[in-house]
């Protein structure tokens, strides 16, 4: 039977008393509805609560609840039980008190994200093997993971998504992993080796179908995107501030995106993944659709990415058709095409700027 995890927002005046006897009280007639109600999270400073149902379907959560108590969950989506464990640390209720009737749960759901990338673009596709450096990096991470409390998630050869309940500890681990990462570093392939962390923060059901689907994607796309080794949200600034006394994050080493940066980035990459392979589009239509002047489209890009419009785009493409290429889909000149190239002698040549290979020297190398 499927698992799905609900959001409630509740009133002011609800305490985790009430949203425990509310659980109670769903636990009592979910039989009534082929429901298995496994646990919940109640978060009493950001009125928010999830639960976590086994269900034959959401009407019959829904169902469920109206019956037990009348309240409607606001979002309901599909989980993997393995996935909720490895972002929230459990599926089941914490062990009861003693001698308490009710087991009250103020245990909140919101997270800290971080995702972690290392090596360029090409080597990431491309490391299939641990070198050493590889293994030095890994065990460097890990260790640094392990002292912070950071729950890991998932994991390759080149990337991580880590959980933290802890802000502090999101931040500090950061800092510890940049820190860290000079020291595993071969002096001579430092192109090859880059770093990039990324830290935002959200709860696990939205408007979105995932868990912690909206946090994820913008934790990857700063990760990506930004010109910056380490990028924090302006939320995990102001959280790890107030719960530090105040204490400052150094500008310097950490680039702090703010809310209309956030804004504009999510836009920036919802709008490009819709047309980037439309071989007609260029930057005098991104200003337009994104409803900013092309002064401030450019000013915009490089603060926070480095590069200009029309650099962004052709290396948007380049990636997509990299990702092509190396799984096979289609030849040199069908992939110049489908990634909005007009000829397949000019794809090649930005190819060839980009990754320092032809696209037909990458094939023999790597693929055939």
């Amino acid at each position: 039977m499927p698992i799905y995890m609900d959001r409630h927002e509740i009133p002011k005046e609800i305490t985790a008393e009430h949203v425990a006897q509310m659980h109670q009280a769903d636990l009592k007639v979910e039989h009534l509805y082929g429901c298995k109600g496994m646990t919940y999270w109640c978060d009493e400073n950001r009125k928010t609560a999830f639960c976590l149902i086994e269900a034959p379907n959401k009407e019959a959560i829904q169902k469920m609840h109206n019956h037990a108590h009348g309240e409607f969950p606001h979002s309901i989506i599909e989980v993997n039980k393995n996935i909720v464990e490895s972002f929230l640390g459990r599926i089941e209720d914490p062990e009861k008190s003693q001698n308490t009737e009710l087991n009250i749960i103020n245990d909140p759901a919101f997270r800290v994200l971080m995702v972690i990338e290392t090596s360029n673009y090409l080597n990431r596709l491309e490391a299939n093997q641990f070198t050493i450096f590889s293994q030095k990096f890994h065990n460097s991470v890990t260790k640094t993971l392990n002292k912070f409390n950071g729950r890991i998630v998932k994991k390759d050869n080149n990337s991580y998504l880590v959980s933290f309940k802890s802000v502090t500890d999101a931040v500090l681990c950061a800092l510890k992993i940049q820190f860290q990462f000079k020291y595993v570093t071969p002096k001579f392939d430092p192109d090859n080796r880059k770093l990039n962390i990324a830290l935002s923060s959200g709860t696990p059901v939205s408007n979105k179908d995932n868990i912690f689907e909206e946090t994820i994607s913008l934790a990857t796309r700063m990760c990506d995107f930004v010109n910056e080794q380490l990028v924090i949200t302006t939320e995990v600034k102001s959280l790890y501030e107030s719960e530090n006394r105040n204490a400052l994050i150094d500008d310097k080493i950490v680039k702090i995106l703010k809310p209309k940066e956030e804004k504009f980035l999510t836009q920036l990459i919802d709008f490009i993944e819709k047309v980037w392979n439309k071989p007609n589009f260029n930057v005098n239509e991104f200003s337009k659709k994104l409803g900013i002047s092309k002064s401030q489209l450019y000013r915009k890009l490089i603060n926070l990415t480095g590069q200009s419009p029309n650099t962004f785009l052709r290396e948007f493409r380049l990636h997509k058709a990299l990702n092509l290429l190396h799984n096979q889909q289609g030849n040199i000149s069908e992939i110049a095409f489908e990634t909005g190239f007009n000829s397949a002698a000019y794809f090649s040549k930005c190819f060839h700027e980009k990754y320092g290979i032809l696209p037909s020297k990458y094939i023999q190398q790597h693929i055939n």
